[in-house]
C-alpha cells in the first residue's frame, strides 16, 4: 500500500481541476520541495471544523508561480487520482499515510444524463453572467469538470469527490446546479422589482 505525503486543507481539490496555493510552513515547504525535487505528488484532503476526511485527491504541482527568499512558494497544483486514506504513518515533519485507491463502480451515464448536466450549467452560466469555458463532454469524468468549475461550498464538493459513479455524479450536479440557477433568478427578479419603487410587490 503506498504511502504519501498529505496536505490537509479547507478545501477539496477535484480530479483534472487546478488551484493556487502558497505555501509557507516549513513543514510544507519541505513537502512541496521534495515533491518537485523528485517528481512525486502528494495527497490534499478536507480538514476543517469537523475534522478530517478519509478521501482526499493526490495532487501534482504543474507550475511553480514564485519563489521567495525565505522558502515560501506561490505554485499551481492539479488534482489527480482519488484516494481513501488507511492509516496515518510517522516519521516526518509533515503528515503522511497509506492510501488506497478509490475506483469508480461501472456505471457510466447515459447521453440524455449527460446533456441534462450540460444544459444546468449552462443556464447557471446564463443567469449569473459568468464567462466560463465550457468542458468538453467527450472527456472521462465530465462531472469533475463541471463541478470544477462552480464555487458551491467545500461540503458539496467533497460530497462529489466521494460518490463512486459518474451517473450518480452527474445527477447530483443536476440538483445542487438547479437549485443555484432558481436562487440567483429568484434573486435578480427581486432586486428589479424592488428597483421600480423601493418596494417588492407580490405577483
Amino acid at each position: 500500500m503506498p504511502e504519501i505525503g498529505l496536505f490537509p486543507l479547507q478545501l477539496v481539490l477535484l480530479p483534472t481541476e487546478r488551484v493556487p496555493l502558497h505555501i509557507f510552513e516549513p513543514r510544507y515547504k519541505e513537502l512541496i520541495g521534495e515533491c518537485l525535487e523528485e517528481g512525486l505528488e502528494f495527497g490534499l484532503v478536507l480538514e476543517d471544523e469537523d475534522g478530517r476526511r478519509d478521501v482526499g485527491t493526490q495532487a501534482a504541482v504543474v507550475e511553480v508561480l514564485q519563489v521567495f527568499d525565505d522558502g515560501r512558494m506561490n505554485v499551481v497544483v492539479e488534482g489527480r487520482r482519488r484516494f481513501r486514506l488507511v492509516e496515518l504513518t510517522a516519521g516526518r515533519e509533515f503528515l503522511t499515510g497509506e492510501v488506497e485507491p478509490v475506483e469508480d463502480d461501472p456505471d457510466p451515464a447515459p447521453p440524455e444524463e449527460v446533456e441534462a448536466a450540460l444544459g444546468v450549467f449552462r443556464r447557471l452560466v446564463e443567469v449569473a453572467g459568468s464567462d466560463v469555458d465550457e468542458p468538453d463532454p467527450a472527456v472521462g469524468d465530465l462531472s469533475f469538470e463541471l463541478a470544477s468549475r462552480v464555487d458551491f461550498g467545500h461540503e458539496l464538493k467533497q460530497e462529489i469527490l466521494e460518490l463512486r459513479s459518474e451517473r450518480r455524479r452527474l445527477k447530483r450536479l443536476v440538483e445542487i446546479l438547479g437549485r443555484a440557477v432558481e436562487a440567483i433568478a429568484l434573486e435578480k427578479e427581486v432586486r428589479e422589482r424592488a428597483s421600480g419603487n423601493g418596494r417588492v410587490s407580490p405577483r
